[in-house]
């Protein structure tokens, strides 16, 4: 009997002492494992979450070792905990699924908070990247979640991704215009923008001619928070600066003498039809 109550005493001082040990090193490694990683180009929820699950793990190898010092199987024990955790996890199958995805999301990151992105149907700005959802607000002030499984198995777009983002868009003339002056009207409004970078150089293009136009394409690169400023602005300078230089936007023939064109053109077109 004596024997008995100082192997258990023996089992207790132990149990209690692989307890404490357990739990300091569990705090001590969370804490050296999130300094660790804050040198690293991790996102910032990444971090903490990589950190706890070591510490949690910790904790689950000394739960099970104090268990083992009262004569507890732990083999069996580990059998109970591995078919019940595979229970729970055919169970929450799509929950757990979108952890996993919002895991890969955050290593990944194909894109981050406050990037313009267009993912599973939805277009917005990212809000926050959560381990089971994403969030986003369209340009309307729209809140949307999107499950995280949505957003990694698709195609995902990253408007802001680059530094850089082109702005494109075509202006149709009239074939009477001088093509060589309207490109270097729409060149010179373009290039004196604020907005646009000069390396690469904007360009003014003939890009397609129609039954009734001449298609010139305008391009330009604009850094990406500025694009739709750009893309905006640049069309309304463009236009002003084809008044101001006289050159006609293209309209069927058939309204030639609606809009207020030299009468000499008016006779031109008329005589050709």
């Amino acid at each position: 009997m004596q024997v008995l109550l100082v192997d258990s005493g023996i089992r207790l001082v132990a149990a209690i002492a692989i307890l404490v040990v357990g739990w300091m090193l569990a705090t001590y490694v969370k804490r050296w494992l999130s300094a660790g990683l804050a040198h690293l180009p991790l996102d910032m929820t990444l971090k903490p979450l990589l950190a706890s699950l070591v510490r949690y793990a910790i904790l689950i190898i000394t739960f099970v070792l104090v268990l083992e010092q009262f004569g507890v199987q732990t083999t069996s024990l580990i059998a109970v905990m591995g078919a019940a955790g595979l229970a729970i996890g055919l169970a929450m199958q799509g929950t757990l699924s979108n952890v996993a995805a919002g895991v890969m999301l955050l290593v990944l990151r194909p894109f981050r908070v406050g990037h313009y992105i267009a993912a599973a149907g939805q277009t917005g700005t990212v809000r926050e990247i959560g381990l089971f959802t994403t969030l986003i607000t369209t340009r309307d002030l729209v809140f949307v979640s999107i499950p995280n499984s949505s957003v990694f198995g698709g195609v995902i777009t990253n408007y802001t991704g680059e530094r850089l983002r082109r702005v494109k868009f075509d202006v149709p003339v009239d074939y009477f215009n001088d093509l060589a002056k309207v490109e270097k009207a729409m060149l010179e409004v373009i290039a004196a923008s604020k907005l646009v970078i000069n390396d690469p150089a904007p360009s003014v293009v003939v890009s397609e001619l129609r039954e009734y136009a001449v298609v010139m394409t305008a391009r330009a690169y604009v850094r990406s928070p500025d694009y739709w400023q750009a893309f905006y602005g640049l069309q309304r300078e463009v236009k002003d600066a084809l008044d101001k230089a006289g050159i006609l936007i293209a309209v069927a023939r058939q309204a030639a003498v609606i809009r207020n064109e030299p009468q000499s053109k008016i006779n031109t077109a008329l005589d050709r039809n």
